[in-house]
C-alpha cells in the first residue's frame, strides 16, 4: 500500500459544534425513545434526525434528495457513529423517519426537547414572545377538503394542514402557503412552542388559543408578549387567567381618543439618566387604567421621538404626493363635459375616494352647450386640505399603546413594559433564520402536507440548537470578560454563531496510518471550544 493510500482526509469544520449541541440536549435519545429502535435497521431514527439537523445547520442549500451527497466529504463516522455510511441516508429512509415523526406527534416530541433544554440550561422564562409568519410553497398540494371537517377550536390538529392561499408575509399572494406560529423565550430567543397552521389562517382567530395550549404544555408562570393580533375581546376573555403584554390596535375607539387627546408626561431631570441607561431616552409615556373586554388593564401611551420624526416625514411626503395627484384630478374634472349634474358629482365623489389628506370641492356647476349644440354641464372646483385628518395624523405621529393585565398584583414598571415589548424581535430573528436562503427552504419539494409540517418541525429544532449554542457562547464570554474578534476585526462579547461556524471552516479529520488526528485547530479555535459545552469539545479535542 502506498503512502497516499494510508491517508484519509474528511471535513469536520463547524459540524462538530452542531453535533455536540445535539448530543448535549439529548435529541437522539429522545427520538429513539419515542419511535423505538429496530435492530434490523442500519441507522436509528434518532441518528437520521441528527443527520438532518447537521445538514440543516451546514448552511449548504441542498434539497433532501441530494442529502447523502452532503456527507460524502464529511467525517460522517465521527459525527454520526462508527460504520455509518452516507448511502444509509437515502431519501426512502429519511421519508420513513419523517412519516414516523408525524405519526407519533411532532408537538409532543418538540415539547420534550424544549423541557430538557429549559431544565439543563436554566432558561429564564419570565417573558415569552409569540408571533407568526408564512412560508410560500410550490406545487398543487391538493386535498379533498369536503371529506374533512375543519375544527377551528383545536390548536393541535389531528388532520394535516391545508396548503392554500392567504395573507402572505413573503409578498407572494400568487402562491399557496402555510403559517408557522412561534413562541420564543426572551432569554436567548429559544423556541419554546411551534405550531403549523393552514395557509389562510388568521392570527386574530388563533393567537389566544395558541397561548392557552402553550400554557398547558409548558407549565411556567411566563408573561406572554404579542403584537396587536392578540388584542380582541374574544382573545382577552380566552387568556384572562394568563399574564400578557400586547399592543393595542388603533382601530379601537378608546385607543383613538387617548392618542388624540392625552399628552405624554415630560421626563423629569432625575429620570433622564435612568432612561438613558435603559436606552429609552427617546421615549416618553403616560399610564392609564382602562377596562376593555371586561378585563381591567394598564394602557401605556408611548411617544417615540424617532418614530414621530419618521411619521411626520411620511405625512409630509404623502401630502406632497396627493397635491400632485389632486392637481391632475382637478384639471381632469374641470375639462370634462357631463350630460347630467349627477354624473359630475358622481365623478367627483369617485375621485375624492382616492384622496386621504386633500379634497376636491365643488364650487359651481355651470350649464352650457357643446359644439354640437347639446346641453352639457361643467364643474368649477378647488382643492382644499382636510385639516381635521391632517391634525389627527399629526397628533398620532410617533404614538402607540401597549396594554397589560398586570395592574395591581405583579405590576410592572412602565419602562419594563416598553423594553419587553421591544424585545418582540425575538421571534422576528427566528423567522429570518428559518427563511435564510442557505437553510432548508429548497427542501420544500415534499408533496404531502404532513411532510411540510415535519420539515418545519425539523427546521425549528435547528433554530433551537443554533440559538442555544449562541446563548451559551455569549454567556460564557460575559463570564470570562474576554471577547473574540468579529467579521470586521473588532472585539465583541456577542458574536453570532454563524460567524463562529465560519471561523471553524478548514478543520479536517485525518486518519494517517490508522491514527486519528484533528488538524488546523488553532489557539483561537481552542479558546472558542472552551466556551462551548463539553459535548462539542469531544468532537475536536
Amino acid at each position: 500500500m502506498s503512502y497516499l493510500e494510508e491517508i484519509q482526509v474528511k471535513n469536520l469544520d463547524h459540524l462538530g459544534i452542531v453535533a455536540g449541541l445535539i448530543d448535549e440536549i439529548g435529541i437522539v435519545k429522545i427520538i429513539n425513545n419515542k419511535l423505538g429502535i429496530d435492530v434490523r435497521e442500519k441507522i436509528s431514527a434518532g441518528t437520521v434526525v441528527k443527520s438532518i439537523l447537521i445538514n440543516g445547520l451546514g448552511f449548504v442549500s441542498r434539497p433532501l434528495y441530494l442529502f447523502s451527497q452532503f456527507f460524502q466529504d464529511k467525517a460522517i463516522e465521527k459525527l454520526l457513529g462508527e460504520r455509518i455510511k452516507p448511502d444509509y441516508l437515502n431519501d426512502d429512509k429519511i421519508g420513513r423517519v419523517m412519516d414516523e415523526l408525524y405519526k407519533y406527534g411532532l408537538n409532543d416530541i418538540f415539547i420534550e426537547v424544549v423541557l430538557e433544554v429549559i431544565k439543563k440550561f436554566k432558561i429564564d422564562l419570565k417573558y415569552s414572545h409569540l408571533d407568526s409568519t408564512s412560508f410560500h410553497l410550490d406545487g398543487e398540494y391538493k386535498r379533498e377538503e369536503d371529506k374533512e371537517k375543519q375544527e377551528e377550536e383545536k390548536i393541535i390538529k389531528e388532520r394535516p394542514i391545508f396548503i392554500k392561499k392567504g395573507y402572505s408575509r413573503d409578498h407572494r399572494p400568487d402562491l399557496k402557503q402555510c403559517v408557522l406560529d412561534l413562541i420564543t423565550s426572551q432569554d436567548g430567543d429559544i423556541p419554546l412552542f411551534v405550531r403549523v397552521g393552514d395557509g389562510n389562517e388568521s392570527d386574530k382567530s388563533v393567537f389566544g388559543k395558541v397561548l392557552v395550549e402553550f400554557k398547558k404544555q409548558i407549565k411556567f408562570d411566563s408573561i406572554m408578549v404579542c403584537d396587536s393580533a392578540l388584542y380582541g375581546q374574544e382573545n382577552l376573555q380566552l387568556i384572562q387567567h394568563l399574564k400578557w403584554i400586547t399592543r393595542v390596535p388603533m382601530t379601537i375607539k378608546k385607543a383613538k381618543e387617548l392618542v388624540q387627546n392625552i399628552e405624554v408626561e415630560e421626563v423629569k431631570d432625575e429620570d433622564k439618566e435612568k432612561r438613558s441607561d435603559l436606552n429609552l431616552e427617546s421615549y416618553t409615556w403616560k399610564e392609564e387604567i382602562v377596562t376593555y373586554g371586561g378585563i381591567k388593564q394598564t394602557w401605556l401611551i408611548v411617544l417615540s421621538e424617532k418614530r414621530q420624526k419618521s411619521d411626520l416625514e411620511k405625512l409630509e411626503k404623502q401630502l406632497s404626493q396627493e397635491e400632485k395627484k389632486s392637481q391632475k384630478f382637478l384639471k381632469e374634472i374641470q375639462s370634462e363635459e357631463f350630460e347630467h349634474p349627477q354624473a359630475a358629482r358622481y365623478k367627483l365623489k369617485a375621485i375624492n375616494k382616492k384622496l386621504r389628506l386633500l379634497e376636491i370641492k365643488e364650487v359651481e356647476l355651470t350649464e352650457t352647450y357643446s359644439k354640437k349644440k347639446e346641453k352639457i354641464y361643467k364643474m368649477i372646483s378647488l382643492i382644499i386640505k382636510k385639516d381635521e385628518e391632517i391634525s389627527r395624523k399629526t397628533k398620532e405621529a410617533g404614538k402607540f399603546i401597549l396594554a397589560t393585565n398586570l395592574v395591581e398584583e405583579n405590576k410592572l414598571e412602565a419602562s419594563e413594559i416598553l423594553i419587553t415589548y421591544k424585545n418582540q424581535q425575538s421571534t422576528e430573528r427566528g423567522f429570518r433564520f428559518l427563511k435564510d436562503p442557505l437553510f432548508f427552504t429548497d427542501s420544500f419539494f415534499v408533496e404531502k402536507p404532513e411532510r411540510i409540517e415535519t420539515m418545519l418541525f425539523l427546521m425549528s429544532l435547528c433554530l433551537l440548537i443554533y440559538n442555544l449554542g449562541q446563548r451559551e457562547l455569549r454567556n460564557c464570554l460575559k463570564r470570562v470578560k474576554k471577547g473574540i474578534n468579529n467579521q470586521v476585526g473588532k472585539v465583541t462579547l456577542r458574536p453570532t454563531l454563524r460567524w463562529i461556524f465560519q471561523c471553524f471552516q478548514g478543520i479536517h479529520y485525518v486518519i494517517l496510518n490508522g491514527v486519528e488526528q484533528i488538524v488546523n485547530l488553532t489557539e483561537e479555535r481552542r479558546f472558542i471550544l472552551s466556551l462551548l459545552p463539553a459535548s462539542c469539545q469531544r468532537y475536536y479535542l
